[in-house]
């Protein structure tokens, strides 16, 4: 079967899904060709051999994170801003400008292809395509209607988005069907009108956990640049003040840089395999609230604190807390104090972890969500 696979690029929670999937449906005998912008393109390239470009869509950012009113105003008008990889200022195209290149990109890709099946990974435009070429679609998504401090302005494309994704064959959630760690980014998928379509099918990791050392803190960066800069900030100082000693990753793919401040080891970026290294050696991991990340605390069963920068991750870190598996915070006082309360009770946070870690292990996530997928077609 020919498949036509792509995925977002804001972040690489979506890249990191679409590469295990793409694993697994080579092994099943499948034809898939992948497409995707920026760092996720780059990452597609060194895994597969069918991995074509598109046009990136990008929020507007600085090094305080993403601003959503001036995202909103860079719909239609040009911005200023700072190239961390060129530091220098450039002009920012009008997003509107981004997504019609960028679908006309997928559009001719996708004549090429011919694809059998349309895979979409947070890629709204390849929905539309899909819905206008009249070739069946899955879509692969933890995020569909937030409900926890989404911010009106959005709620508007939100809807629009929706369009698309009720149209789609079947949606597939990685994650679990109870206990679910991003249900607070779904919404009530019964009033929305898709319950029929949407499968939870479990993590897309692989869930056996290893023990570790429980030797330092851990805190992985990710996301767009931005929010990495912001995330750096405020974790370098807090972390290197300590007398534990604590690991940073600040998740940029084009850093070698390894330094260190105090008892602080900052790199640029870890490997696959060093990254989870220090997570099982971690006692206390400190992220974002990513949903694939949110996923790697739990398998290596590991007490955490998140710190979100966006509303999609304080939907997570919300559920998290409430699974008692984690301590949400919102700033760098409240995180110095999260950190020692931690301490005082890792062994009721690890027990809760490692429960939620058991039952999630229940459920091959990439096997069932071929399932799904070969569903479709046959």
């Amino acid at each position: 079967m020919r498949l036509f696979l792509s995925c977002s690029e804001l972040g690489l929670g979506h890249v990191s899904r679409i590469i295990g999937l793409g694993k697994k449906l080579v092994e099943k005998g499948h034809e898939p060709s992948f497409f995707s912008g920026g760092n996720a393109y780059e990452l597609l390239k060194q895994q597969f051999e069918s991995v074509y470009h598109c046009t990136p869509i990008v929020w507007y950012e600085n090094s305080y994170g993403v601003i959503p009113t001036a995202s909103v105003f860079n719909i239609l008008f040009p911005l200023p801003i700072y190239n961390y990889k060129t530091s220098r200022m450039q002009l920012k195209n009008p997003s509107s400008f981004e997504t019609i290149h960028r679908y006309y990109d997928l559009r001719k890709h996708i004549r090429e292809v011919k694809p059998d099946l349309v895979i979409a990974d947070g890629d709204i435009l390849t929905l539309r395509l899909a819905d206008r070429w009249k070739i069946p679609s899955a879509y692969i998504t933890n995020i569909i209607r937030p409900s926890f401090h989404f911010p009106t302005l959005l709620t508007p494309g939100e809807r629009f988005t929706e369009t698309y994704v009720k149209k789609c064959a079947r949606i597939i959630v990685p994650d679990n069907p109870k206990y679910t760690v991003c249900g607070y980014n779904l919404g009530n998928i019964d009033k929305i009108g898709i319950k029929s379509k949407v499968e939870f099918v479990g993590s897309f990791f692989d869930m056996t956990p290893q023990k570790g050392l429980e030797k330092h803190i851990f805190a992985p960066i990710s996301g767009p640049w931005g929010t990495r800069a912001k995330l750096t900030r405020t974790l370098v100082p807090i972390l290197s003040s300590l007398e534990s000693p604590s690991i940073i990753t600040l998740g940029n793919l084009d850093s070698g840089q390894a330094t260190k401040q105090a008892n602080c080891q900052v790199y640029g970026w870890l490997t696959r395999k060093q990254r989870d290294q220090s997570m099982r050696n971690a006692k206390i991991v400190i992220f974002s609230g990513s949903h694939g990340t949110c996923f790697e605390v739990i398998k290596h069963g590991k007490p955490s604190i998140c710190l979100p920068t966006q509303p999609e991750q304080m939907g997570n870190a919300k559920k998290m807390q409430e699974l008692k598996c984690s301590i949400y915070v919102e700033n760098p006082k409240q995180l110095g104090s999260a950190i020692a309360k931690l301490e005082e009770n890792l062994g009721s946070y690890r027990r809760h972890v490692e429960n939620l870690g058991e039952y999630s292990r229940r459920f091959d996530g990439l096997e069932r969500a071929v399932d799904v997928i070969e569903s479709i077609v046959t």
